[in-house]
């Protein structure tokens, strides 16, 4: 990470219009160090403690291991299997909710490397540059995995029934694997961090809109949330708006 490049950034959340809790949770370090959103799943109480168990852990991982020698892909894998390990014990204090799990996307920005996030799940980080959106992350789910192979066309991976059953996620005994990437990041670019409820709603291009109709990163979270709600609101939404400047 370059030293003249600030950041600015925020984040929001909400129920949506169909849902009585929320069960997402999002955290952005004060200093700009890292950003975590997390998509829980498995009842009312399940995904709103998984989501709340995996940032926590994240967060608590990540300032405890900072300054450490080991490098940012290894601090981001070993964050979230760490998450992953403290829902499956609590999954196992409490066998209510051994069906709970959840997704999740982190940004870290450390000094004098370039950023890097890492993923499980559905949640997504895009990148805009100038007035191009490109999504980052590819979804742990069999519906992104048939639209790889080509055996699903976009259009239909947006309606298909199997569109929220995710392959990987947290909170399960054979999670072994995390998706760790370096990010290209130039001045000028915004970083976008979300839950499904936003890109179940919105198609890339109003998202792109959305982001860049503003020069201010708090009214455009507020656009997207309110956007994402006219559309449907059918799930929780959150966002997390990253400005390299």
């Amino acid at each position: 990470m370059q030293e003249y490049m600030k950041l600015h950034f925020t984040g929001l959340s909400d129920s949506g219009l169909i849902r009585s809790n929320n069960q997402d949770a999002y955290y952005t370090d004060p200093q700009g160090r890292f950003f975590i959103v997390a998509d829980g799943m498995g009842g009312h109480a399940g995904g709103e403690q998984a989501s709340h168990i995996a940032t926590q852990e994240i967060h608590k991982y990540l300032l405890e291991n900072w300054n450490s020698s080991k490098s940012s892909s290894q601090l981001l894998e070993e964050a979230l299997l760490r998450a992953n390990e403290a829902i499956l014990q609590d999954q196992h204090n409490h066998p209510e909710r051994a069906d709970m799990g959840t997704t999740a996307v982190v940004l870290v920005f450390r000094p004098g490397e370039p950023p890097w996030c890492a993923h499980v799940g559905d949640s997504r980080l895009y990148r805009l540059r100038e007035s191009q959106l490109e999504q980052i992350t590819e979804d742990h789910t069999w519906v992104a995995r048939a639209l790889k192979m080509g055996d699903i066309s976009p259009d239909e991976a947006r309606i298909h029934p199997f569109r929220h059953v995710l392959s990987r996620c947290l909170g399960r005994e054979d999670l072994n694997q995390v998706e760790v990437q370096q990010l290209d990041v130039k001045v000028g670019d915004r970083l976008l961090l979300c839950s499904d409820g936003l890109t179940e709603e919105l198609v890339d291009e109003n998202i792109a809109c959305y982001l860049q109709e503003s020069p201010l990163i708090d009214k455009a979270a507020i656009s997207l949330i309110e956007a994402a709600k006219q559309h449907g609101g059918h799930d929780n939404i959150t966002v997390v708006i990253v400005a390299v400047d």
